[in-house]
């Protein structure tokens, strides 16, 4: 079918709740507001996930331009999929042309031009994405079998087509653990372009899953006690001319130097960042000992229990090639969490760990819920914050954050998931649990 001018796209920004918010336009104006954008407020950065708009400081003052990305523009009609789709993402900019503090494409760009600068380093990542599909009767015990693969039908491979379609490098499908539960991945790319791809990604699989009559959800977790939805995110670094820096047989765990240090920031500024990578208040129904998840900001080898850990490289013993494979995994973050902050973090973090020069943390290679306090203390662990308001308060005291975020966007992620937090309070786990079902 042809598309009429008079068609609308959205052109969105990726926000504090995890969620994408814009405006639509006709067709017809594409040209025009791919220079000058669309307006937008400041306040619209408060509004939580549930109705209520945090405590704004702006009031109904100010105004901004959300200016779309044309890399990003996501433009498909695919009937068979039932898909029809027209949205690209954006900058948020003052209206002094400058970017605002709390435009999260934004402040990855900042994070990614700070490591150019300082380091001639950059970022490659991909995403692994967790989710709940409700149109597979669940069963237990099903979990990664051919079986499961089967009841989902149709709606494997309409994803994989869709993705495909939007110019996603398509990479893996798997029936997960839980019941109903999804992995999709996608392979690597310039650490923009990846956050951008998993945004897009997310909102493309619920599209694909309402086009079968069902719906998908990447909320943190569905019940207390079950399996929970995590985000994984796959990182390299490389120089500017594309030469991979992880990998150095010389080293400890064969880790570089220069990589290494970039994992020990994100280690010891995890517990300052962790309300970012986990924003949600059933993240920390999540984020426990043998869940499978991180509890700790320990560095691991092969372990997937680990805060970040060094992924196994198979199929190759050549130099080369294990240079360009070797690479790390962060384990700490769910969807609740922007892709875009969520990956500013990392850098944010790493890059901190690359001014000092830290040095490559030793992995881990016990069950550390069974240490002592003076143990933990020992291997240079910390045991994570168990709720979001503990998450919160290391953030809004993190003078390290002040710095890397700025104190207008740190003040409003308090703002905004604190206002989460007594939306919350007076539910049991399994109200809050379903009440962010519905939600992501």
């Amino acid at each position: 079918m042809t598309r009429l001018d008079t068609d609308l796209i959205m052109i969105c920004a990726s926000d504090v709740a995890g969620q994408l918010r814009g405006k639509a336009v006709p067709w017809r104006a594409w040209e025009s507001r791919k220079k000058n954008g669309i307006g937008w407020t400041p306040t619209n950065v408060l509004q939580t996930s549930f109705g209520p708009i945090a405590p704004s400081p702006w009031g109904a003052l100010g105004d901004l331009t959300i200016r779309p990305d044309p890399e990003t523009l996501i433009d498909l009609e695919m009937e068979e999929a039932g898909i029809d789709e027209s949205f690209a993402l954006g900058d948020i900019f003052t209206l002094d042309d400058e970017r605002w503090d709390c435009c999260l494409r934004g402040q990855l760009k900042t994070a990614l031009e700070r490591l150019e600068d300082r380091h001639g380093l950059r970022v490659k990542a991909a995403f692994e994405h967790e989710f709940h599909y409700s149109g597979l009767p669940k069963q237990e015990g099903l979990g990664y079998t051919l079986r499961t693969f089967r009841r989902l039908g149709t709606f494997p491979n309409a994803v994989m087509s869709v993705l495909d379609a939007a110019g996603l490098d398509i990479d893996t499908f798997m029936p997960e653990y839980g019941p109903g539960q999804c992995e999709v991945t996608v392979g690597p790319k310039p650490a923009l372009r990846a956050a951008d791809e998993a945004a897009i990604l997310r909102d493309l699989v619920r599209a694909c899953a309402q086009g079968q009559g069902e719906r998908a959800s990447f909320a943190p977790i569905l019940h207390p006690d079950g399996v929970g939805n995590g985000v994984h995110v796959h990182f390299s670094l490389e120089t500017l001319d594309g030469q991979p820096v992880c990998h150095d047989p010389a080293q400890p765990s064969e880790v570089a130097r220069a990589s290494g240090a970039f994992v020990a920031g994100i280690l010891e500024r995890l517990p300052e960042f962790l309300a970012i990578a986990a924003p949600s208040v059933p993240s920390y129904l999540r984020l426990q000992p043998h869940r499978w998840s991180a509890a700790f900001n320990n560095f691991g080898n092969k372990d997937r229990e680990s805060a970040v850990r060094i992924c196994p490289v198979f199929g190759t013993k050549d130099p080369e090639a294990m240079a360009r494979k070797f690479h790390f995994e962060f384990r700490a973050a769910d969807a609740a969490a922007s892709p875009h902050l969520l990956l500013a973090a990392l850098i944010n973090a790493g890059l901190d760990g690359l001014d000092r020069d830290l040095t490559t943390p030793t992995p881990t290679e016990t069950d550390l819920a069974k240490l002592s306090p003076e143990e933990l203390k020992a291997a240079g662990c910390t045991r994570l914050a168990s709720n979001l308001d503990d998450a919160l308060s290391a953030l809004t005291s993190s003078e390290w954050a002040a710095k890397a975020f700025g104190k207008t966007l740190i003040d409003v992620i308090d703002r905004h998931k604190r206002t989460e937090i007594s939306l919350m309070e007076d539910l049991s786990d399994e109200e809050v649990c379903a009440r962010y079902y519905e939600a992501y």
